[in-house]
């Protein structure tokens, strides 16, 4: 009898386990549905703490560990140096951009018609785009539509930007706010997941240190690249007098982000008009400038900023980049890789902890002769 209790005991015990940890994940999913909203604010202000929070360190030091100053003169810098320069250059953007579109519905600026200019001084194109099955006058015909749809998109967000700043300063102010705690609590936060995480201590800090690691060097690296190439871009744009200098460093620095191809994806086009219209010595220079400064930024400061602090190889950031982009947009750049980094760090840890090692087979020794 008493081993029946004790059965019915363990028995219960092991539902009432089942149960919870049933009702645990339930719960989690439901509070990470509630703040699906908010993931973007909450997913920047995680990388704003992580980014910061060697500043706040600082401060901590030089204010005797008093935690809400240290946090909030953290933030202040971050909207000094991050924030309040990229809605300078947002607000810009939407306008080069209301600008171009009323050019090309105007007619002051023709596609189709730079188009015809590029088959006239390159007629060899012709005969290629035929085995292609390309008809060059449909391809005119999109290359003008996309053109008006993207210059109208962003002209009418400028309108919705306009409208909707109190949204936008909202989501900015929410982000800022969580951010505070990130950088003030940080740490407390991490010691929680550690406790709560089911993996063990030793690979949780391992696999929280990656993730650090990743975050600050996508983040900085990508970012620090994008920008300069985008700034020599709009640069050469404007000493080539090419209309629209800003809103095309903008985009490059846009572009930039995804490794390899980045920036090429605007300069290259343009040089190829340049020589199409006659101006062979814009083109050149455009060219060489384009190959020789632009794409050496990106030859040169993306392995050392990005591949060399992630450990992870060009072809798999490149990759987990585009695979970012593609699922999750603009916060691609960073999650993708981050991605990759934590897929590249789980194998490692289960092949040290979990793979049996290798047990060297003897060969069988040959016959003897004779």
């Amino acid at each position: 009898m008493a081993d029946e209790n004790m059965k019915q005991s363990r028995v219960l015990a092991k539902l009432e386990e089942r149960s919870f940890l049933l009702m645990l994940v339930l719960v989690t999913l439901l509070f990470l549905f509630l703040l699906k909203q908010f993931w973007g604010a909450i997913f920047w202000a995680s990388i704003i703490g992580l980014l910061f929070y060697p500043l706040h360190r600082r401060f901590l030091k030089l204010w005797g560990q008093r935690p809400n100053l240290a946090a909030l003169a953290t933030l202040m810098v971050c909207v000094g140096i991050g924030i309040v320069p990229a809605l300078f250059v947002l607000g810009s953007f939407f306008q080069e951009g209301a600008g171009l579109y009323q050019r090309l519905q105007s007619g002051d600026l023709d596609l189709g018609n730079s188009i015809e200019r590029i088959r006239e001084a390159f007629p060899a194109v012709q005969p290629l785009l035929e085995r292609l099955n390309l008809d060059l006058n449909t391809v005119k015909d999109q290359l003008s539509g996309a053109a008006l749809s993207v210059s109208g998109f962003i002209a009418q967000n400028a309108v919705q930007f306009g409208q909707g700043i109190l949204q936008f300063f909202v989501s900015l102010g929410l982000m800022l706010y969580v951010a505070f705690f990130m950088l003030r609590d940080g740490h407390k936060l991490v010691d929680l997941l550690v406790r709560a995480l089911p993996l063990g201590d030793e690979r949780e800090h391992l696999l929280f240190t990656k993730f650090a690691e990743v975050a600050r060097a996508t983040v900085k690296g990508n970012l620090v690249v994008a920008i300069v190439q985008g700034t020599l871009g709009g640069i050469i744009f404007w000493i080539l007098g090419i209309q629209g200098a800003f809103l095309w460093g903008v985009v490059m620095t846009l572009l930039s982000l995804i490794p390899v191809v980045g920036a090429g994806l605007i300069w290259a086009p343009v040089a190829i008009y340049l020589f199409a219209t006659g101006e062979w010595g814009k083109g050149l220079i455009l060219t060489a400038f384009g190959m020789g400064v632009i794409g050496l930024v990106d030859n040169i400061l993306r392995p050392i900023l990005v591949g060399r602090d992630t450990k992870l190889p060009d072809y798999i950031v490149l990759l987990s980049t585009l695979g970012g982009f593609v699922l999750f947009g603009i916060n691609g750049f960073v999650v993708g890789p981050l991605v990759a980094a934590l897929f590249v760090a789980f194998w490692g840890i289960f092949m040290r902890d979990f793979n049996a090692p290798q047990i060297a087979i003897p060969k069988d020794d040959p016959p003897a002769d004779g």
